[in-house]
Order: C-alpha cells, then sequence, then structure tokens
C-alpha cells in the first residue's frame, strides 16, 4: 500500500509541475506577443517608449502621422509668405497643400528634437472629436519643430465677430451664435471628460474655429503642454489681450484647472453676445470682477447696451436673459461656485432648442420674438 501512494504522489506532483511549466509558457509567449503588438502601434521599435501621459494609460496611435520636412515644404511653397496665414503662441502658422490633396495648417517653431514633443502628440493626435481641431501629426527635422492640423476653411470666430483685421465682420444671428457656443462647450467638455483630464489652458474666442457649416471646433487644446508654464512676464499686446481670459486664481496663483476653462468660456460667451472685445467694454477695473459688472449692468436697466446691435431684434428676451445669467455663472470669482462645462453644455443646449422653438416662422415669415430694446424691462 506505502509504494502505491506514493506512486499516486509522485505522479500527482509531476503532473501538477507539468502544468505550471505549460502555464508559464503559454503566458511568456503571450507577454510577449502583445509587447511586439504595442511597439508596432507606437510605430517604434523600442519597446520601453512610453505613450500617454500618466503609467498605465494608452492610445491607439495608428493615426499620428510622422511627416517629412520636405513634404511640409512642398505643401506650402518653401513655407512662403504666401502660405502664412498667422502668428500663434506655438510659432508661424501656415496653409499647406498636402500631394494626396487634403488641406492642413502647420504651425512651425525653432526647437531640437525630443520625445517629449512626440509623446505629447501622439497623447493630442488621439483626442478626436467632432468639435476638436484634429492634431494630424508631426515632423522634427532641422532643428525644427512642426505641428500639423486639419484645416478649418472659415477661421475664428473672433474674425466674424469683430474682423481682427482679416476680413469684413459678419452678422451672426443670436441661433448661430448659440449653436457655435454650444460647439465650443461640447468640445470642451469633452477635453474635461478625459482621463486624466485634459486643461486647455488658454481658451479665447480667436481659439474657437468654425468650419464651412459653422460648426465649432477648438484649437490649441493641450498647446501650453509644449510650451511650458505661461509667461506671465510678457508685455505684448496680444497676451493683454489673452489676459482678460484668465480667471482671478490664474492671474494671481496661476493655479489652472478645468474651472478656469469654464471662466475663459463665460469670457467667450460675453464677446458672443456683445460682438466685441470684452477688453474695450470693461474698464480696467471691471476685469476684476466680471460678474459685479453685470450685475451693475443689470440694475442700471442697461444690460441690453451690450448686446450687440447687429443682432437687431431676431432674439427673443426670455432665452436672451438665461444666455446672459449663465454667462455671470461662469465667470464667478469663485472657482467652486463656476459650473462644470457639461452642465453648460447642457444649458445652452436647452436655451437654444427653446430659442429655435419660439423663433420658428410663421404666418407671413415674422419670427416670434420680444424686441431687444425690451430686454429686462418686463422683471424690473
Amino acid at each position: 500500500m506505502s509504494r502505491t501512494l506514493a506512486a499516486i504522489i509522485g505522479g500527482a506532483a509531476g503532473a501538477v509541475a507539468l502544468v505550471g511549466i505549460l502555464i508559464i509558457i503559454i503566458w511568456y509567449c503571450l507577454f510577449h506577443r502583445n509587447n511586439a503588438s504595442r511597439t508596432s502601434e507606437t510605430g517604434s521599435s523600442d519597446p520601453s517608449v512610453q505613450v500617454g501621459r500618466n503609467v498605465g494609460i494608452e492610445f491607439t496611435l495608428r493615426d499620428t502621422r510622422r511627416f517629412k520636412m520636405e513634404e511640409l515644404s512642398l505643401s506650402t511653397s518653401n513655407f512662403s509668405d504666401k502660405s502664412l496665414i498667422g502668428q500663434g503662441k506655438f510659432g508661424e502658422v501656415y496653409k499647406g497643400l498636402l500631394h494626396d490633396g487634403m488641406l492642413v495648417a502647420i504651425k512651425k517653431r525653432p526647437g531640437p528634437p525630443t520625445q517629449d514633443f512626440v509623446d505629447e502628440v501622439r497623447y493630442l493626435s488621439s483626442i478626436q472629436h467632432r468639435n476638436i481641431v484634429t492634431l494630424l501629426g508631426y515632423c522634427q527635422e532641422n532643428d525644427q519643430q512642426f505641428l500639423v492640423y486639419e484645416y478649418i476653411p472659415n477661421g475664428s470666430v473672433s474674425i466674424h465677430l469683430y474682423g481682427a483685421g482679416q476680413v469684413s465682420q459678419e452678422k451672426l444671428e443670436f441661433k448661430h451664435r448659440l449653436a457655435i457656443a454650444l460647439g465650443a462647450a461640447k468640445g470642451l467638455s469633452h477635453l474635461h471628460s478625459l482621463s486624466p483630464k485634459l486643461v486647455h489652458k488658454d481658451f479665447k474666442t480667436a481659439n474657437v474655429l468654425v468650419d464651412e457649416n459653422f460648426v465649432a471646433k477648438i484649437a490649441d487644446a493641450g498647446l501650453r503642454n509644449f510650451l511650458g508654464r505661461f509667461d506671465f512676464a510678457s508685455s505684448s499686446s496680444q497676451d493683454a489681450a489673452d489676459e482678460i481670459f484668465l480667471s482671478p486664481e490664474v492671474r494671481e496663483f496661476r493655479r489652472f484647472s478645468e474651472k478656469s476653462d469654464v471662466y475663459s468660456f463665460g469670457v467667450f460667451l460675453l464677446e458672443l453676445v456683445s460682438g466685441r472685445e470684452v477688453r474695450d467694454l470693461l474698464s480696467s477695473d471691471a476685469i476684476q470682477n466680471l460678474v459685479e459688472w453685470v450685475h451693475n449692468l443689470e440694475d442700471s436697466g442697461s444690460i441690453s447696451s451690450i448686446i450687440d446691435q447687429r443682432l437687431g431684434n431676431s432674439f427673443t428676451t426670455e432665452s436672451m436673459e438665461e444666455f446672459i445669467r449663465l454667462i455671470v455663472q461662469c465667470v464667478n470669482p469663485s472657482s467652486e461656485r463656476r459650473p462644470a462645462m457639461s452642465y453648460v453644455a447642457t444649458e445652452l443646449d436647452r436655451i437654444l432648442e427653446k430659442e429655435m422653438s419660439l423663433t420658428t416662422i410663421m404666418g407671413e415669415g415674422t419670427p416670434v420674438v420680444t424686441l431687444g430694446s425690451q430686454l429686462f424691462r418686463a422683471s424690473k
């Protein structure tokens, strides 16, 4: 009996050992196959290259394209002045036509090649949303860095609101401005919903573009990650114009968050409804507390004075009141009291739907509206 028992125990032990060896072999094969797959997706033969901004977070990188400088040069006629369409914080911006017929916007600046640059491009190009300008790829050659974006034909909202010296100002009806605001809100809300959250840090009217159908698309999302910390010592006129979009906690403590983006969005809404740059509307003291400034206008019964005269009477009192109340919420001096962008998007969607229903064409084509001059009068 003892020999039989020993044989049984020995056989069982051998079987367990064999199963263990098989498990180890299978795990080893799967591990190396997964590593090879991840490496091929990053476009790198080095499996140590980490993609994403935090360890453990990976993105699909098949759409991230590495352009050759020769291709970008050809697409812009060797970066000629005729192809130059702007100057931003990252550097010069060119319009390019790729060999496959695709129009792109190319941002160019001096800079040595770095892996951090590539990793950030891969992270940002993984963000796909209808209301966010897509980062297509990059190039690093000859101590130059390039970012290649989809080209948005109708330019920035700022151009259409107050010209910016580039094209004649256009009349955008209130419901069109609401639709643009809603699209921008959805794009910003999407950035805040990512894991980890992506704070824009430079949201402003000039960074909201519109395509051929006037669909709003947020530009330069995450661009400050390439530029490092914000240079508050700069005294250029453009930076002075942008400063009004910065929340109190950013101006004082340089503390960016999704709520600082909400404040910037509130300033954007104010420019949408006024058709003017906010810095032209306010005194330097009012910049410190936009909420108090708006309340003072309401109390004095002169809130309608800030509404773009080009809107005429083509809006309802109810929707305009709700829109301005939303602005007040967004620019609250206390970041904790500002709403989340998801709430802002929901409210804009509701206001737009109401405005569309109230201004439905009736009878001989007369829209059902309340005169803009009567704004806020009924409640006083």
